[in-house]
């Protein structure tokens, strides 16, 4: 597996991994509605490739198959998705710690999904707050979260 920086060509292949895994992956914490609503079927598209242009993207990728991308803008990991068929193979891990690692600050910051929340708490990061987040009408529960990465490698 190989750590790389997202490109424009990888956009549609990102979409699917995000709804795969949101619709996955999330069953049991969230409502079909909700999960509709934080991943519609229709991606917008444009909204995605701004953020694509903005933010640090990386992508873990094995025999040219993306397993899971991540995103980072400035102190906040935007985004970190693994395709549900590989789930629980250090691929969240190693994008996650390599996001931290190109943090231009001293503290990171992540709003974890009920279902990301262990997986973060076992990375040291600690709640900060829950938080109500609305999309699309819907409602969903969220946990604002952070890690001090001073004197951290």
């Amino acid at each position: 597996m190989r750590i790389r920086s997202c490109g424009p060509a990888d956009l549609p292949v990102l979409l699917e991994i995000f709804y795969q895994s949101v619709h996955l992956a999330c069953t049991g914490e969230y409502t079909p509605a909700q999960l509709d609503a934080w991943a519609p079927a229709e991606p917008d598209f444009a909204s995605w490739g701004d953020s694509l242009r903005r933010e640090i993207f990386l992508t873990a990728e094995e025999n040219g198959s993306l397993l899971g991308f991540a995103a980072l803008e400035e102190d906040y990991l935007d985004l970190l998705y693994v395709r549900p068929d590989y789930l629980r193979r250090g691929i969240a891990s190693a994008l996650c710690g390599a996001l931290e690692h190109r943090c231009p600050e001293t503290r990171i910051y992540v709003h974890a999904s009920k279902t990301s929340r262990p997986f973060f708490e076992a990375r040291g990061y600690r709640i900060v707050r829950p938080q109500q987040v609305e999309r699309r009408g819907q409602v969903l529960t969220n946990f604002v979260m952070e890690k001090e990465l001073i004197g951290w490698t």
